[in-house]
């Protein structure tokens, strides 16, 4: 009988802690489940020239689609786009140079030296091509763009003297995997980096989006280059970090760009999660335990004990498994999807913790991070 009392008192402690872990997130971090700030459609008083950086390795499908969604851009101000062919061999800049307009440079990546991520390296090929341009925009090789999204981009740096200004551009929900997995993304981004406290200049909290990062060039050269954060592999986050030490940021969602990249199996997803999750956790073994521990607490105790429980920690863990699924709402509407996926929740962060130990998994076999066919371990070497 007493072992059972000891039983029952344990699991409402558990259920109580998952409770307030709840209380907490919806109301003291960052406002982070809302679906925004989104930028909005406007136009600089001033128009300093802009450069336009778009690494690309074997983005044939897409590639076209997203140069000539920056060609047909409407800013009014010095406007070139500098593609760098990062040695692909599906006839990408083959591709890019026929388009034939005099505003887009494509050049030819160099060899990659010793300890930069070829991202990074390619876009520092870009950022040298640049000449004075006074502001960059770096951007994937996957996203098109309404006619404005320069613009207001512009605008935004502009108007409030910020350093950076970067945006999660709308990504593709349209198959089931897409549907079920890729808001979750979005989701979980906010909640590591909430934009509240990224846009907040009294915070350290510091992240960007990497498809769509417009940054000034003296805060880039501030910052010592491309080449102070040239073997980070999650090169936004570790961007950011760098201007905010001595800058202000701006980081939201955006409804003018969206990736065209698809996603159309569970195993795609899979495959992006792994590929810097392990990294997230700084490679720490410790930080990989801790985080499977948290994420069991959050995420799938609640629904367990609503199931499962009885008397007081199935009521407790029915209140915090609501308060979890409205958090996920308005994400679940800026993606257009069934409200029904926030009762599913649970399930779909058991997938990324899965994915997370994945990555970890790949580390401890040797395989490290692998991404267009190059394989970093530990750091990009």
């Amino acid at each position: 009988m007493v072992p059972r009392k000891r039983d029952a008192a344990g699991m409402t402690i558990l259920a109580v802690l998952a409770l307030m872990i709840w209380i907490y997130l919806i109301f003291a971090r960052g406002r982070f489940w809302r679906a925004g700030p989104v930028l909005s459609v406007a136009y600089p008083l001033t128009t300093p020239s802009v450069a336009v950086i778009v690494p690309a390795r074997n983005e044939a499908p897409v590639i076209e689609a997203a140069l000539r969604s920056l060609l047909a851009q409407d800013y009014a101000g010095p406007f070139r786009v500098i593609l760098i062919d990062d040695n692909s061999t599906d006839g990408t800049g083959d591709i890019a140079r026929a388009i034939g307009d005099p505003r887009l440079t494509v050049l030819t990546g160099a060899p990659r030296p010793a300890g930069w991520s070829g991202k990074l390296w390619a876009v520092s090929q870009g950022v040298a091509e640049s000449g004075n341009a006074g502001l960059l925009l770096l951007t994937d090789a996957d996203i098109t763009r309404e006619a404005a999204h320069v613009s207001a981009l512009v605008s935004k740096i502009e108007r409030y003297n910020l350093d950076l200004v970067s945006e999660m551009v709308k990504l593709r929900c349209e198959s089931l995997a897409e549907r079920a997995l890729v808001p979750a993304f979005v989701f979980f981004f906010q909640l590591l980096y909430p934009f509240d406290w990224v846009n907040d200049g009294l915070k350290s909290t510091a992240a960007a989006a990497g498809g769509t990062v417009l940054i000034r060039h003296r805060a880039l050269r501030r910052i010592g280059g491309i080449e102070s954060v040239k073997g980070a592999l999650i090169d936004d986050v570790a961007l950011a970090a760098a201007v905010k030490k001595g800058g202000q940021i701006w980081l939201g969602h955006s409804n003018l760009a969206r990736s065209v990249r698809p996603y159309p199996a569970v195993a795609d997803i899979w495959a992006m999660i792994a590929r810097t999750a392990f990294v997230q956790l700084r490679y720490s073994w410790l930080l990989l335990v801790a985080t499977s521990l948290g994420m069991a607490l959050t995420w799938l105790l609640p629904p367990g004990l609503a199931l499962f429980g009885h008397g007081a920690p199935r009521w407790v863990g029915l209140v915090a498994w609501l308060m979890l699924s409205a958090s996920y709402l308005p994400t679940l509407r800026r993606f257009g999807c069934s409200p029904l996926w926030a009762l599913l929740l649970p399930l779909i962060a058991a997938f990324y913790m899965a994915a997370t130990i994945g990555s970890a998994a790949n580390h401890y076999l040797g395989r490290g991070v692998a991404w267009k066919g190059r394989a970093y371990q530990g750091t990009a070497e």
